[in-house]
């Protein structure tokens, strides 16, 4: 006899109001005790929610987007039958209390063109369109995905309402939408006015139920999870960053999410990069399930069994340093990056920094070197406009910017980030100290948006608080500079008569070597070092 189970979500820590950014398993599907149900993310961590018991979903109680706590609904299951399995176990049927969602538009009499809009998709307003699934002609099948959104920490894809004909695309990539916005024009097929909810083969009926569940509309929803494949890291594959339609195209042609770099908006895996990954695979010879090739052709470090040689524990990357992970990759191989060494005498302008703390304690500030080197940087990006560009991707012409943002490399708990002051060349000493910290301190809670990290003209990469002498930062494209800043030292400097104490703070400038070439960037660090070196120069 089957037992109707009601799973909530177990002790999750010092967290509430969790965020679900992916549901595992679909009604019908048979999990495994301790198999993963959900996916929740918080500002800094994200977990997975296993099953307490082996069963069959018969109901799913939340989507993609909820947000969920201790002991919230997460679904019901079907639970075999055991010994000594008691009354109690089961938590009573509850009535489903949910606002039913906005009629969706009707096909207009006659087969004309139908206006498909977005449906409720939460509290969720302005979401990024990230994907268009679908073109003019296309024939679509009810429930087939149509577009991929994508909100700061949540992606959901929205599904046909019926069958039809793609007549025309109301939307875009880069688009902002929000429930009700329209998406496309389907022409409906000839039965899809009346087309029933989809029904389970041979699916009885729970005896506790006084009416059957009804379809669920949530677009984010997950359908019932593949066969694993061979030869594939199932945990990397279900963390890497794709949608649901990208993970099931990826099962249909064995390639392994875990092995591909993603090139959409956040190191999102898209169709291209699981298409490319399998032409690159096949063109090497190998079974697509197999290890890939580094970059370029550089064969992978072979694994090594560290136990063997003492105890080791396994800690997971951070999400943060997950997606940029791949970034950096890119950017090393594709990048022919050097990078320029100098120092700049700064001992008149850290003497003028140190005259200020009185007026910037007035100001509710803290004014440091930082902000000096951000407007001596745009000052030197002004002189020089080719370092304040991006190549274009055919790599053919330069896209030369007329704004002046500047990234800032953070140290977080959870890895680096690099957050973009906008309007540095608008902005004062004080309202740029203002705005660093605060942005810093959202970067150190985790609480930075996408928005908040694009944009960038060129970024600053600062070890002075901890020290060193040198280093050689990594260019963060489509960026084609970054500068790099150490701890200043006192020094013995000559002046032509003597040695004479003076304030030394290194400067190191990696530039993109295919938009850049050696004297300009000597050129530019000797621009900035002059400007820091009498900052007075900024008023000319």
């Amino acid at each position: 006899m089957a037992i109707l189970e009601e799973i909530r979500v177990p002790d999750i820590g010092d967290f509430a109001e969790v965020e679900v950014i992916e549901v595992l398993v679909g009604v019908g599907d048979t999990v495994s005790e301790e198999q993963s149900l959900i996916t929740l993310e918080s500002d800094k961590a994200s977990m997975e929610v296993p099953s307490p018991r082996a069963g069959k979903v018969v109901e799913l109680r939340l989507a993609v987007g909820d947000r969920v706590s201790k002991d919230s609904p997460l679904l019901v299951l079907d639970v075999e039958s055991a010994a000594g399995a008691s009354a109690a176990e089961t938590a009573p049927e509850e009535p489903r209390t949910e606002s039913p969602p906005p009629p969706a538009p009707t096909p207009a009499a006659g087969g004309a063109a139908e206006l498909v809009i977005v449906p409720d998709i939460g509290d969720f307003a302005d979401v990024e369109v990230i994907e268009v699934l679908v073109g003019i002609g296309d024939t679509v099948a009810e429930e087939q995905s149509l577009v991929t959104l994508e909100s700061d920490k949540a992606s959901m894809e929205v599904p046909s309402p019926r069958a039809g004909t793609v007549t025309a695309l109301k939307i875009a990539v880069g688009d902002r939408v929000s429930q009700g916005s329209p998406i496309l024009e389907l022409q409906a097929s000839g039965d899809a006015t009346a087309a029933p909810a989809p029904q389970r083969d041979a699916e009885p009926t729970p005896a506790t139920r006084s009416t059957p569940p009804a379809p669920t509309t949530e677009p984010a929803r997950a359908g019932p999870r593949e066969a694993p494949l061979p030869n594939v890291d199932e945990p990397k594959f279900r963390k890497a960053h794709a949608s649901p339609a990208v993970r099931r195209f990826a099962r249909e042609l064995g390639a392994d999410l875990g092995r591909i770099d993603g090139s959409g908006p956040k190191g999102r895996i898209l169709r291209e990069d699981v298409k490319a990954w399998v032409k690159k695979t096949l063109a090497g010879g190998a079974p697509a399930a197999a290890p890939a090739a580094g970059g370029a052709g550089i064969p992978p470090i072979p694994e090594v069994d560290f136990s063997q040689f003492g105890a080791t524990e396994t800690v997971e990357l951070s999400r943060i340093k997950r997606l940029s992970g791949p970034h950096l990759h890119r950017a090393w191989l594709n990048l022919p990056m050097v990078t320029h060494h100098d120092e700049a005498d700064v001992t008149e302008m850290e003497a003028f920094r140190k005259s200020l703390k009185a007026e910037a304690e007035q100001h509710g500030v803290r004014v440091t070197a930082l902000v000096f080197i951000m407007k001596s940087l745009v000052d030197a990006l002004r002189a020089f406009p080719q370092f304040n560009a991006s190549l274009s991707p055919d790599g053919a012409a330069l896209i030369l910017k007329q704004y002046f943002n500047v990234g800032i490399a953070v140290d977080t708990p959870n890895g680096l980030v690099v957050p973009v002051i906008r309007g540095v060349d608008g902005k004062s000493l004080f309202e740029l100290s203002a705005e660093l910290a605060e942005v810093s301190q959202r970067a150190r809670d985790g609480k930075l948006g996408p928005n908040d990290m694009q944009g960038g003209c060129i970024s600053i990469s600062s070890l002075g608080g901890i020290g060193g002498t040198a280093f050689t930062p990594i260019v963060n494209a489509p960026e084609v500079a970054i500068l790099g800043v150490t701890r200043a030292r006192m020094q013995p400097v000559w002046n032509g008569s003597e040695f004479v104490p003076r304030l030394m703070l290194p400067l190191d400038l990696t530039y993109d070597h295919r938009v850049i070439d050696g004297a300009a960037a000597a050129r530019f660090v000797a621009h900035l070092a002059r400007t820091l070196g009498d900052i007075r120069r900024l008023l000319l």
